[in-house]
């Protein structure tokens, strides 16, 4: 038992080296000025002022992230026609490789995803029942890169 609980401090100590030294680089993403683009009409989520950022380690893959969560009143189509032109202002460019439809922009090696939020997925989060995120097309704008893996950006 002893053993086992040494083991898993290692391995968990392991996962924590793995994010050091991207302070810099998580600050750089949480600046990204796509992330306070938005359609007319949409507000910063109750709950989501400030944006998400940090970097997870996981099976040796380093990932540094940054993200916002939007509540607006009209369609998930609007949200994403207003993005389709943000993003490409901003030098991001539609991924060929992301499904047909699907909100997702690559720019050096940073991928820029949109998603619509559910109920459910809300729920799987622990923000309990948010009818400001499920009614119209609650969205987040998140953006994610590689760190020191040599992996290309995509979605």
């Amino acid at each position: 038992m002893l053993a086992a609980g040494t083991l898993t401090g290692c391995a968990l100590q392991e996962l924590t080296k793995d994010c050091e030294g991207t302070g810099s680089r998580v600050k750089e993403m949480a600046a990204l000025g796509i992330l306070d683009s938005r359609p007319a009409g949409a507000t910063v989520a109750r709950g989501f002022e400030k944006v998400d950022a940090g970097c997870w380690a996981d099976s040796g893959d380093v990932s540094v992230y940054a993200g916002r969560t939007y509540a607006f009143p009209g369609t998930e189509a609007e949200v994403a026609a207003h993005y389709r032109t943000a993003a490409v202002r901003d030098g991001w460019d539609p991924d060929p490789e992301a499904p047909s439809g699907d909100p997702c922009f690559v720019k050096e090696d940073m991928t820029l995803r949109i998603v619509f939020l559910t109920a459910e997925g809300l729920a799987e989060d622990g923000h309990g029942s948010r009818p400001d995120l499920t009614t119209g097309a609650g969205y987040s704008v998140n953006a994610d890169s590689f760190v020191d893996s040599g992996a290309e950006a995509g979605c």
